[in-house]
């Protein structure tokens, strides 16, 4: 009979240790999650990553990218959706990421910019209505909502998009 070459502690403690290493290599090639943006209507939320990001080795987006983030070929098909009532507050939150270092986030309800630039993590905007057509034609059924972050040149970095669907 041959003694064992690591006692049985020895042997637990490296097992846990190359769990320890497997765990971090697979946590390592993971992307970082982009900082979520919350849109909240009533008592109801939805809550969704970065459309586009600024990766890495970009600078900005470039303006051809923003415009296919806030086109349907992008980001509007697959967005989340929440109901809203004409009058509602629409509320909007971002994750103090998207403020920090000087940048601030502005809001978009179709081609309708909400308030201006902020470099605070919410904002609420009480009987909005988005679906207004000021008397030319029949109200859309939704519209997209877009929440687009700026660095401190004001270069967009991020774009988050919902969509506001007209509740009757």
């Amino acid at each position: 009979m041959t003694a064992p070459l690591f006692s049985g502690r020895a042997r637990r403690s490296v097992a846990a240790l190359g769990a320890v290493s497997a765990g971090l290599l697979v946590l390592s090639a993971c992307d970082k999650p982009t900082p979520l943006a919350t849109v909240t209507v009533g008592s109801s939320s939805v809550s969704a990553q970065a459309a586009c990001r600024l990766q890495d080795s970009e600078k900005e987006l470039s303006e051809a990218r923003v415009q296919e983030c806030l086109s349907d070929s992008k980001g509007t098909k697959d967005a989340k959706t929440i109901d809203y009532t004409a009058g509602e507050t629409l509320r909007l939150g971002v994750e103090p990421d998207v403020v920090e270092d000087g940048k601030k986030w502005l809001a978009a309800v179709g081609t309708q910019r909400l308030g201006d630039l902020t470099s605070n993590t919410y904002q609420s905007f009480p009987g909005l209505n988005p679906f207004s057509t000021g008397g030319q034609g029949e109200a859309p059924s939704a519209q997209p909502l877009h929440i687009i972050e700026l660095s401190k040149d004001g270069k967009p970095t991020s774009v988050w998009t919902f969509n506001l669907k007209l509740k009757k």
